[in-house]
């Protein structure tokens, strides 16, 4: 269902935007004595030709949008836009201009109001400022005498939309507050912030990135493991594709980058649904990659606590050995949401560990981390908490360091064919 519904959506989105084209000349800057028009039908172009900011709008209506979007795309009428500055406050017609005022970029209407600000409050009049689109699709304020990323002023990677590009960061930058996230357009035809977000939740045990539509969790990501994130199907050892996490004192931030720069990929939130696309010149446009949800065992809380989802098992619920189903006429009937409780209970002198292989961990809310325990003390530090019910080995890389440890119950957990990490239970 989710791949007919995203490929029918697409096929429906080619015929609806428009935008206007790049003049024969690229160019990537624009100067405080340089301005931007709807009506000029100027664009700025990344070196290399990559990506191209300007104006469009949706189709039969009068809302005019600055994005960002593919240029080197081979869907000739539509442009696979990645980013919106003002998209919950669009220019109500054709007259509009982007332009450096001060030490900001301001987006004017046909008033000669402000729309739209890049809102900088630091900075001062020691040199030019030029904005400048990169190679990579950010958008950027500088002063014209510093190139160095750590002087840019201002930068669209720093308030995405609904697209992660290559080098983009998701996740918290603990010196300034911020959260990036991604946030759905409304509907095919509107840009405007939608109901579902792709954000970092760093409030659990260990940080995960949750989907949700609302304040309601559709997916989480898991928790990291040193190489993924146990909950998204990435696929290792492409030799293309690199992915970068980091946990510190500075950021808590997940990206991605390209190591072959012919190769094109994106993660986008829409509804329901994170995807990511992949494009390879010269085929004729994107592929998805992989979609989430992607089956039943993606929702959270189908089986309850205690129990996993298994797609080669019928039903697809499955108590842990060791546990019973806890309605049991329910779980006859396929409805496996109250989960399982235990057959025994635990004595705290006695108790063992049974090993689950190829799991997505349980929801890390009730967990806690100890990255430098020795893996082989795992168990021991468990036995001696008596609210731990399980753990897993922190950073599974070179034989395995640390260990995540849970109390409590164990919930929102699936099996996976291939893939996934070693849960320790509790029994």
């Amino acid at each position: 269902y989710h791949h007919s519904y995203t490929f029918s959506f697409l096929l429906v989105f080619l015929v609806l935007i428009q935008f206007h084209p790049a003049l024969s000349t690229y160019v990537n800057t624009m100067s405080s004595s340089e301005s931007l028009t709807i009506s000029s039908k100027r664009t700025l172009v990344s070196p290399g030709g990559v990506f191209e900011l300007g104006f469009f709008r949706p189709s039969g209506r009068s809302r005019w949008y600055l994005g960002i979007w593919y240029k080197k795309n081979s869907w000739k009428f539509y442009p696979w836009v990645a980013w919106v500055a003002n998209r919950d406050s669009p220019l109500s017609n054709s007259i509009g201009t982007l332009k450096i005022s001060g030490n900001n970029l301001v987006l004017l209407c046909q008033s000669n109001n402000t729309v739209w600000s890049t809102n900088i409050t630091r900075g001062n009049a020691r040199s030019s400022v030029i904005a400048e689109l990169l190679p990579n699709g950010n958008f950027v304020m500088r002063y014209s005498d510093n190139k160095d990323s750590s002087g840019f002023l201002w930068q669209s990677f720093d308030f995405p939309t609904d697209t992660l590009l290559p080098e983009m960061k998701l996740g918290y930058d603990l010196e300034t507050g911020r959260n990036r996230f991604l946030t759905s357009w409304r509907s095919y035809d509107d840009p405007s912030s939608g109901n579902y977000t792709y954000k970092l939740d760093i409030r659990r045990g260990l940080p995960e990135f949750i989907l949700m539509n609302g304040s309601y969790e559709i997916q989480r990501s898991g928790p990291w493991n040193g190489i993924e994130f146990s909950g998204i199907p990435e696929v290792q050892g492409l030799n293309y594709m690199v992915y970068n996490y980091t946990d510190n004192g500075e950021e808590i931030t997940y990206s991605f980058h390209m190591t072959n720069q012919s190769i094109h990929s994106r993660m986008l939130v829409s509804d329901y649904t994170l995807n990511r696309f992949t494009w390879i010149p010269p085929s004729p446009g994107w592929l998805q990659f992989w979609i989430l949800p992607t089956d039943v065992c993606d929702s959270l809380y189908f089986c309850g606590s205690y129990a996993y989802c298994d797609l080669n098992t019928s039903p697809n619920c499955n108590c842990i050995r060791g546990f019973v189903p806890k309605n049991r006429q329910r779980w006859d009937l396929r409805d496996g949401s109250e989960g399982c409780v235990r057959r025994m209970r635990l004595s705290y002198s006695g108790d063992g560990f049974l090993r689950l292989k190829n799991m997505n961990l349980p929801d890390t809310k009730t967990a806690t981390v100890d990255r430098t325990i020795d893996v082989k003390k795992c168990e021991e530090k468990c036995l001696s908490d008596c609210n731990c019910t399980s753990f897993a080995i922190a950073d599974v890389r070179n034989g395995g360091l640390g260990c995540v440890f849970w109390s409590g119950e164990l919930v929102e957990m699936r099996k996976y064919a291939v893939g996934g990490q070693d849960l320790y239970v509790r029994l």
